[in-house]
């Protein structure tokens, strides 16, 4: 019997990763979708809404243990619809609330500095017990130094005029394309300073900025994969 696969998909902020990875669960057979990135944003969003200023989370540095906050927030992983969802204390959190403006930012301000090693042993070990079932597509950040294993691993990239559009189309105009801009390009330099757009000798780099719907973009990834 043939093993399940890990593909490993990352890129820039606003390069249509989530939509790729979702529609790539309905193109392979017996797969699931971990939303890895979605455990921090959870910690983060909690913490925010009891009134922890970013700030704060930011400058205490390793002394903000992810795993740890995961057990103190009774964060829960579960599969629903293909694909992972987290509850905190038997409560569903929203993806509206974890992918909001406001908790992208944080995470990525947050994550400069927060202590992740135990944290990644935590999303690894899902990922082994997803394995055993399913193929698993995962999304996030440092897929590769979680999950150094993965059969494949994709990042995802766009010009920045296109994500710009992207994203303003999925805030459903509520801030203008300067605002986006600003903050797009504001998270990208997070995101890099905390070295998770970085490249591996499995990498397979995928340019999606002249694609014009998402099965687009997923064919471009698919012509990589092989599921036996």
């Amino acid at each position: 019997m043939s093993e399940n696969i890990v593909v490993g998909i990352e890129g820039l902020v606003g390069s249509g990763k989530t939509s790729i990875c979702r529609e790539l669960i309905k193109k392979i057979p017996n797969s699931v979708l971990l939303n890895a990135g979605d455990l921090y944003r959870a910690i983060v969003f909690l913490m925010m809404k009891n009134g922890a200023a970013v700030a704060s989370m930011r400058e205490s540095g390793k002394n903000l243990n992810i795993r740890e906050m995961i057990d103190v927030l009774e964060i829960e992983v579960k599969v629903e619809n293909q694909e992972t969802v987290v509850y905190s204390k038997n409560v569903k959190l929203e993806e509206r609330d974890l992918q909001s403006k406001e908790t992208s930012l944080a995470v990525s301000e947050v994550s400069n500095t927060a202590e992740n090693a135990k944290a990644f042993v935590f999303v690894r070990d899902l990922i082994e017990d997803l394995k055993k079932q399913y193929h698993v597509i995962f999304s996030g950040r440092a897929t590769m130094k979680i999950y150094p294993a993965c059969d494949y691993h994709f990042f995802i990239v766009a010009d920045l005029e296109e994500r710009v559009k992207r994203k303003c189309r999925q805030y459903e105009g509520k801030e203008s394309e300067q605002e986006m801009r600003e903050n797009i390009i504001r998270r990208d330099e997070l995101q890099k300073k905390s070295g998770f757009y970085e490249y591996f000798p499995k990498t397979i780099e995928v340019d999606v900025t002249d694609c014009k719907t998402v099965q687009e973009s997923t064919d471009k990834v698919l012509q990589y994969i092989k599921v036996v």
